[in-house]
């Protein structure tokens, strides 16, 4: 997509028009000019007329550097001024009005190779910026916009000016994480070679930087392909300079300016899915497509797994080993593996760092080649070779929907009784998202897909209490008891929740309740008595706090009155 300038969609702009709109209505920009045709495109009267189109739809900005052919034609009608009689265009940077007051603005509505014939204002063309007396009354200038370079100030302080000198491609620009291979050759203003890369480029993270501090931050403005020119002050080159020299280099002298020629040749995106660093993706070969493998798809991948000092401790896919079958978010391989695999398009091969935490965790750990220590990092070479995306409930019909949520819910069951506490609430959830009534069901269907909802609800709030995810607990049971208000296990759940939550008020109710449907449940009774014994316990902790209250109450209070006691005659001794 090509983005316009604020003043070049200002120049289209007219002034009665910016007047005259109402609120929230839409202003569409002038349609391009005809050759021969001349339209007003700025609100002091600058005119232009179109002699011959230009390529393309991008146009300059004020601050980049342009190249121009230009004739100044004065208020008669002859030409006082011509670059084309010297042979050769002038090079300006837009903004500081080199030729006239006003031209520019005229200049960042072309395109490369584009002539226009600009008329100024009279006022405008006799204030002409430059020195040259021919210019004064000039009121017409014939422009062709030869070439122009693109200037970014990338710190916005002056310290690196980046030249654009060749656009890359629409990919980038590379981020922090990313590891990006460039080539550069680093100079002194007078020429002098102080740092050059091998013809191949090298390599880098550019959070990790190379050679100054300049380069990272120029690299992450840049697309893929792009060549610039970057003028850097010494704050972000060498203030102190130098004093090394390798390889035959000359050192950098102290507070030195250095011009850096530098091209983005290709980065390899490093991508952080957990957001704390703990699994990152470096995608060596982009995928097929733009489908990726979602949770609970069949995906086949073969991989090697290596530690961080390069030992080799499993590998699949490889070497006559089978590929790697299972089912994504069943916690059926690492989690970090996992996580990686459900964001990867068929085809893809990538770099996997796992920190600990989404790998073994802090137990060794025997693998197929060698043990895993703990607490290790893992790296994954891998590559998705196919994928069968798990069935979107909005494609299936009711039967469908109902079948996958019974068996998500076995699937769930089997999870629980493994003590994949987290894993099973996910299955749960699903089970649900399935039976969810966008569409009606049947009544004979609406008894099952309630009993469904119920089991996996109920089953849901078991797995937080084992989680410790006590008012999620609470909801999931508030569910059951909204469609069922009679449902003992419901309620004797919700309590147990409560009393972990210290809500025992609230505890009793439930249990009182669950006894009246079912007085001799053994399993409320159980924990009707535990509740009995923390009501106890926070009623004598209530008396002890009390206790203390009224105590340093009652010292305060005798301690004021002896400081109002009259003194007695005694205390004043005798006359």
């Amino acid at each position: 997509m090509v983005e316009f300038s604020m003043a070049n969609a200002e120049a289209f702009i007219d002034e009665d028009d910016e007047l005259e709109e109402e609120p929230g209505e839409e202003i569409e920009s002038a349609p391009p000019l005809n050759v021969g045709e001349e339209r007003e495109i700025s609100s002091n009267g600058l005119k232009k007329k179109l002699i011959k189109r230009g390529h393309g739809w991008e146009t300059p900005e004020f601050g980049d550097e342009v190249t121009v052919h230009y004739v100044g034609i004065l208020l008669d009608g002859t030409k006082s001024v011509s670059t084309r009689d010297k042979g050769e265009p002038v090079t300006f940077k837009l903004g500081q009005e080199k030729v006239a007051a006003g031209l520019d603005c005229g200049i960042v509505t072309m395109r490369k190779g584009e002539t226009a014939l600009f008329t100024l204002p009279l006022e405008t063309g006799s204030g002409s910026t430059e020195s040259d007396s021919s210019l004064n009354m000039v009121v017409q200038f014939e422009v062709e916009l030869v070439s122009w370079i693109t200037m970014v100030d990338v710190c916005k302080d002056g310290g690196i000016i980046k030249k654009i000198m060749e656009k890359g491609e629409l990919i980038g620009p590379p981020g922090d994480l990313d590891e990006v291979l460039v080539r550069y050759v680093a100079r002194l203003l007078d020429g002098v070679t102080v740092a050059e890369t091998p013809e191949h480029g090298v390599e880098f993270y550019v959070k990790d930087g190379h050679f100054c501090q300049a380069l990272p931050k120029a690299i992450k403005t840049m697309k893929k392909g792009e060549k610039v020119n970057l003028i850097v002050q010494p704050q972000y080159a060498f203030v102190d300079g130098d004093k090394d020299c390798a390889n035959g280099v000359p050192s950098i002298p102290p507070s030195s300016i250095l011009s850096i020629d530098l091209e983005l040749v290709s980065f390899k995106p490093v991508i952080n899915l957990t957001g704390d660093l703990g699994v990152l993706k470096k995608i060596l070969k982009e995928g097929e497509g733009t489908l990726t493998a979602n949770e609970g798809a069949a995906v086949t991948i073969r991989y090697t797994a290596k530690l961080e000092d390069g030992t080799l401790f499993e590998k699949r896919g490889f070497d006559g080993v089978d590929a790697l079958k299972f089912i994504t978010d069943e916690e059926q391989v690492v989690a970090g593996l996992d996580q990686a695999v459900i964001t990867m398009k068929k085809g893809e091969r990538a770099i996997v760092t796992v920190k600990p935490d989404y790998g073994f965790g802090n137990t060794e750990v025997k693998r197929d080649l060698a043990m895993v220590p703990p607490c290790s990092t893992i790296i994954f070479e891998v590559e998705l070779l196919e994928f069968t995306k798990e069935k979107d409930p909005g494609e299936m019909n009711n039967h469908e929907r109902i079948q996958v949520a019974q068996r998500k819910k076995e699937e769930g069951n089997l999870l629980f009784k493994d003590g994949k506490y987290q894993s099973a609430v996910k299955k749960y959830e699903k089970a649900i998202d399935c039976i969810n009534e966008d569409e009606p069901f049947e009544d004979d269907d609406q008894k099952i897909v309630k009993s469904l909802k119920v089991a996996c609800w109920l089953n849901g709030a078991a797995a937080c209490l084992k989680r410790n995810y006590f008012q999620e607990a609470i909801k999931q049971c508030s569910k059951v008891l909204k469609v069922e208000s009679c449902n003992v296990k419901a309620l004797y759940r919700r309590a147990q929740a409560f009393m972990e939550t210290a809500d025992l008020h609230l505890a009793e109710m439930d249990i009182k309740k669950a006894l009246e449907i079912d007085p001799q449940n053994r399993e409320v009774k159980l924990i009707q008595k535990t509740l009995k014994q923390l009501q106890a316990e926070s009623n004598m902790r209530d008396a002890k706090l009390y206790a203390t209250m009224f105590a340093r109450l009652s010292n305060e209070n005798s301690s004021a009155a002896k400081a109002n006691q009259i003194p007695t005659l005694f205390q004043f001794g005798r006359d």
